[in-house]
């Protein structure tokens, strides 16, 4: 299986990072990287302690009242395999075009903050700032017929000429005809593995996986040198449903992962799209499936923009809407000196004259319940209620 990390991508010129920013980055790749402590847990850690750094510090009493003292043990112990995994991603993290990309980071998607379990970091080789662009996940069958495969192209060449990014797996079948079709157009492409983000699956993709870095992303929430699996693909496809405002199945058997990702979408509060076709068409039987479940039934990628509300340039298409936001907000200070215009951190600080370490985890812990939004530029607002 080639890396990802190999031919144009290892040619680049390494740049060292900043002390303080390596020891904040090795705190969250630390809280990643535990074994047993995946997305969910990390959140909850997040939001009752702050920042990485403040959960290592918590002590493994506070940690196990949090946690289970299984969990409070692994974190706070040695653990070398966990430690290469960090230096690893550390190393990896140095070259131009691989970033980590933390939940505290202004370039965390900010569609994956409104799912349950957002990976604590992303892996991303190719342009971070990809990962900021509205999406469309176009998803589909491996073993797609020629049809599906010129469809899926087509849609995603006019998704990506409007300037939608659209987002896919790079499987076989669909997922690689959409990936080639937005590669033909501005809005590129963003492509979530279930390997490391050194890797690609398959291996014939290397130099679609090479092409999409360049014009978009490779994103993965797995270590460095993780391999294909089975239980690997689930995880990929919550993110594409996360990332994208709709996602559209072009071809699909009844129990295909393609449906999964659907079915997380449409929980995740995204629009579901799908293309009819033959009633003899076992490939076909999904997305009629789909239909009978209230996605919408489109013939052309005008439908999809139209559903999404395109009217020129999809960064302005929709108001931004989190149906999973907290019951509870944080009624704090800090929550009532933030208007609904962007405000930056350092002005906050000046305000309630807390340091900046307090409010930026205030904050994680506010855009995590879902009250506050943030910006490319990293100021916050309040949200929008939902509805």
């Amino acid at each position: 299986m080639p890396r990802v990390g190999s031919g144009v991508f290892a040619q680049a010129l390494l740049m060292p990072l900043h002390d303080a920013q390596r020891q904040d980055l090795s705190d969250w790749l630390h809280l990643a990287h535990t074994d047993g402590v995946g997305p969910v847990t990390a959140r909850h850690l997040l939001t009752t302690f702050g920042l990485p750094g403040e959960v290592l510090a918590a002590g493994p009493a506070a940690l196990a009242r949090v946690a289970g003292d299984r969990l409070a043990r692994a974190i706070g112990q040695p653990d070398r395999r966990r430690d290469e995994r960090v230096a690893a991603a550390l190393e990896w993290a140095a070259a131009p075009e691989h970033h980590l990309v933390t939940l505290a980071d202004p370039d965390y998607p900010a569609r994956l903050l409104q799912i349950g379990d957002p990976p604590p970091v992303l892996y991303v080789a190719g342009q971070r700032e990809a990962l900021a662009r509205p999406m469309v996940a176009v998803v589909g069958s491996r073993n797609a017929t020629a049809v599906g495969q010129s469809n899926a192209r087509a849609f995603a060449h006019v998704l990506s000429e409007a300037g939608f990014a659209v987002v896919s797996g790079l499987a076989l079948g669909i997922d690689a005809a959409a990936h080639e079709g937005a590669l033909e157009a501005a809005g590129g492409t963003v492509a979530v593995v279930g390997t490391g983000a050194d890797r690609v699956y398959p291996a014939a993709h290397a130099p679609l996986a090479r092409q999409i870095a360049v014009h978009g992303a490779v994103v993965s929430e797995l270590p460095l040198g993780t391999r294909a699996s089975v239980a690997a693909f689930p995880r990929r496809n919550r993110l594409i449903a996360g990332l994208a405002r709709g996602v559209l199945v072009v071809e699909a058997a009844v129990h295909s992962g393609s449906l999964i990702t659907a079915r997380q979408a449409a929980e995740f509060g995204r629009d579901v799209f799908a293309i009819p076709g033959s009633i003899h068409s076992p490939l076909a039987r999904g997305c009629h499936a789909l239909i009978k479940q209230g996605a919408k039934l489109v013939e052309s990628a005008d439908d999809i923009l139209s559903e999404l509300g395109y009217g020129g340039s999809p960064n302005g298409v929709g108001a931004y809407s989190n149906k999973k936001r907290g019951a509870e907000p944080n009624d704090s200070p800090l929550l009532a000196a933030i208007g609904h215009e962007p405000v930056g951190p350092d002005l906050l600080c000046e305000q309630l004259g807390l340091p900046i370490s307090e409010v930026s985890a205030q904050l994680l812990a506010l855009e995590l319940a879902g009250v506050i939004l943030r910006s490319s530029d990293g100021r916050v607002q309040r949200a929008l209620p939902s509805g």
